[in-house]
């Protein structure tokens, strides 16, 4: 079946989500700079699920680019996906509303966690339709990026519990490192053609 329609669903709902998220940045009353200062950690918040957001619309791109066709299981493995992506305003907002307060950090962890599995899920469904010889199995590779990000998310999980502020230096990491789109899809996709 084509993939036409559930790359337009999918980018509807990543616009969707990008839009609950900065709906959560309130106005301040007041028009001096002390007014902004209790929304920093918000923002701070918001640009870290912003990029988040991002990433994953960036690499989601890539790889349904990659995909010649879907079928039923690649369907649900995509509502997978974007069910825990749509959990990232709600979990933005308590993390941002309760700076440095350890379960709301753990939270948003479990989020990012759960995402990077569905999107792994996702992945390893688009392979299996295509065969292991794919374009896309071949640009995936070992996948060192997507072993490690769970890894550091498992870990920032466990020590929001400790020291909230290595738990979301964890999550930046993990930002930081997939903060460029996967570049062996799009190298692949550009061989290819």
């Amino acid at each position: 079946m084509s993939k036409a329609r559930l790359e337009a669903f999918s980018d509807g709902v990543f616009a969707i989500l990008i839009t609950i998220l900065v709906l959560e940045l309130k106005i301040p009353h007041g028009d001096d700079a002390r007014t902004l200062a209790p929304l920093f950690p918000i923002f701070l918040t918001y640009v870290l699920s912003f990029v988040y957001l991002g990433i994953y619309w960036c690499n989601h791109h890539h790889l349904l680019h990659a995909a010649t066709r879907v079928n039923g299981k690649i369907l649900w493995a995509n509502l997978h996906l974007l069910f825990w992506l749509s959990l990232v305003p709600f979990t933005t907002g308590w993390m941002g509303e309760n700076p440095f307060a350890s379960l709301p950090t753990a939270t948003y962890g479990v989020v990012l966690l759960a995402a990077a599995i569905a999107y792994y899920r996702l992945q390893r469904a688009i392979v299996a339709l295509q065969g292991p010889d794919s374009r896309l199995a071949a640009a995936i590779g070992r996948d060192l990026k997507g072993k490690i990000s769970p890894v550091l998310c498992t870990a920032a999980i466990a020590l929001a519990f400790v020291c909230e502020w290595i738990a979301d230096a964890l999550y930046v990491m993990v930002a930081l490192m997939w903060l460029v789109p996967d570049p062996r899809i799009e190298s692949r996709l550009h061989d290819s053609a």
